[in-house]
Order: structure tokens, then C-alpha cells, then sequence
């Protein structure tokens, strides 16, 4: 395992100035360049930057960094989950890495966790700089499914996304609700296990903060990531738990992706475990090294 060290990385994506941490092996060029994203809400200090630095100990440059509208980046409104920008933030921060003296002609590959394998799948999909993608307990919505289990809520949430959004235009003012709440209620995450996370010192750190812009509906409920397995030319490895979040839906999309594959389902307590507990980030990590490899 080697030591790693830790750098800011700043860049721009679509005309705001994004902010990230920038993990490196401390005494051997790095074997290639991982983008980590993270879950629903969060920021670069929790799993994502938790995966970064994991990469970085197993000789790769690991980056984690706040997606626009979150954490230490710009953009407005705030806590606005819009995975269509997350995608082009992920291929600007692609774009910032390769053009750094220390990483230039390094194999590039992307890790997503829970939610964010989502936009990363989709970033890996349509560009071809990305070698290899590997998911952590990743949600791989898929939007046909979405629809089937909601009925009729379904148009009721994006209406009210939309209505947000409205709002947000026509005022400035963008409605928000927490991420997450002791006794759920309307909160973006109403797992109990969500807020035993994001809600308590566990999972909180100074840059996360506890709401989610309700335009945000429109734009994350209708998101797909099942097609991307249908595009996916790059090699895939799906880390998952029957314990954790969908996993149905990992794997259905493990299933249709054509490209070299491989799976790892190890047992976890639930979803949030793979963000924090050392019995899981270390297999998780070493199979991704050892895939990428």
C-alpha cells in the first residue's frame, strides 16, 4: 500500500469553477487516473473522497470533487441534483486531469458510489477517454422501472420538480427540503440508514450540507442508467451487497452490459457501510486496483 498525499484541484465546467481533492501515490508515478463520485447530496470529503484516496494508496491518482451546485463549487441554485450536469462535470474534470503535466497520457477510468454510478456509467459510456468503469453499491436506475413502481406519483413528482423550477426562474428563490431526516417525512433520502449517516457525526463533515433543491426532481427521478449498458464498450466491474440498495437493478444492469465484465457481491449490513467501513472499502478498493490493472 503506498502513502498518499493530498492536493486541491480546481477547474471549470461550463463556466463555474469547480472544486476537488487530488489524491497521489507519495512515492511512485500513478498507474493510471480515477474520478470518484459519490452518492445522492453528498460532497468530495465523504465516500467519494474515501474511494479517491483508496485509489491513490493502490498507485493510482484518485480525484473526488464537488459536482456543481454542492460543497466548495459554484453554481446556483444550491443543493441542485441535476445528473445531465453531473455528467459534463465528470468529462470537464476528465479533460483537467489529462491536461496536468503530473497525469498527461495516464489511463483514465471512473468509479461511481450508489448514485453517482449512475451519471459516471453514462460519462464512461459516451467517452471514449474513460478505459474502465467500476460501480461501488451503485443505483443503476432504470427509468421503465421508475415509472412501473410509482404510477401515477411518478408525473406528480416530476410536476412538482418542474413547478420548482418555475419558481427558481421567475424569483430566485428555489425551493428546498432536508436530504435527510431522523423521522424521514419529505426529504430526499427517507431511509432511516441515510440519516444515521448523513444526519449524524458519522457521515457529517463542515462542506455537507443537508438539503436538496426540489427542482431537483425533475431532473434525477427521470435519470437513466440502464441504457448506458447497452452503449458500454469499456470493461465494467460491479461491486455490490444483496444488503444494499438495488440489487435488482445491479444486476439487470450487469446482465445486459456486452462489454469484458466482472462482479464482486460481498456482504454488507446495508447501503451506507460500503461509504465508511473499512471491512468494506478495502475489498471493494483492491478489487477495483486490481481490475483497472
Amino acid at each position: 500500500m503506498e502513502r498518499a498525499t493530498k492536493t486541491r484541484f480546481t477547474f471549470q465546467s461550463e463556466g463555474e469553477t469547480l472544486l476537488g481533492n487530488l489524491f497521489l501515490p507519495e512515492r511512485a508515478k500513478p498507474a493510471g487516473v480515477v474520478i470518484a463520485v459519490g452518492p445522492l447530496t453528498s460532497v468530495k470529503e465523504q465516500a467519494a473522497g474515501t474511494y479517491a484516496q483508496a485509489m491513490a494508496e493502490r498507485g493510482y491518482a484518485g480525484l473526488a470533487f464537488d459536482y456543481r451546485y454542492f460543497g466548495e463549487s459554484a453554481g446556483q441554485p444550491r443543493q441542485f441534483e441535476n445528473p445531465e450536469a453531473n455528467i459534463e462535470d465528470i468529462k470537464n474534470a476528465a479533460t483537467a486531469l489529462l491536461d496536468d503535466d503530473r497525469l498527461t497520457d495516464l489511463p483514465l477510468f471512473g468509479l461511481g458510489v450508489c448514485f453517482g454510478a449512475g451519471p459516471m456509467v453514462r460519462s464512461v459510456a459516451e467517452d471514449r477517454r474513460f478505459r474502465a468503469f467500476a460501480g461501488v453499491a451503485g443505483v443503476f436506475t432504470d427509468n421503465a422501472k421508475t415509472m412501473a413502481r410509482m404510477g401515477a406519483a411518478y408525473q406528480a413528482t416530476i410536476d412538482r420538480g418542474r413547478a420548482a423550477e418555475r419558481k427558481w426562474r421567475e424569483t430566485g428563490d428555489a425551493e428546498t427540503i432536508p436530504a435527510v431526516a431522523a423521522d424521514g417525512g419529505d426529504v430526499a433520502m427517507p431511509l432511516r440508514e441515510a440519516f444515521e449517516f448523513y444526519g449524524t457525526p458519522r457521515g457529517q463533515v463542515p462542506n455537507y450540507v443537508n438539503g436538496y433543491a426540489v427542482q431537483s426532481l425533475a431532473h434525477s427521478l427521470p435519470f437513466d442508467a440502464r441504457g448506458a449498458a447497452d452503449m458500454l464498450e469499456a470493461p465494467v466491474l460491479i461491486v455490490h451487497s444483496e444488503k444494499a440498495l438495488t440489487p435488482d437493478l445491479a444486476h439487470a444492469f450487469y446482465s445486459a452490459v456486452k462489454s469484458p465484465k466482472r462482479e464482486l457481491w460481498l456482504e454488507s449490513q446495508g447501503q451506507i457501510d460500503f461509504y465508511d467501513d473499512p471491512k468494506l472499502i478495502t475489498p471493494a478498493a483492491d478489487a477495483v486496483a486490481a481490475f483497472l490493472r
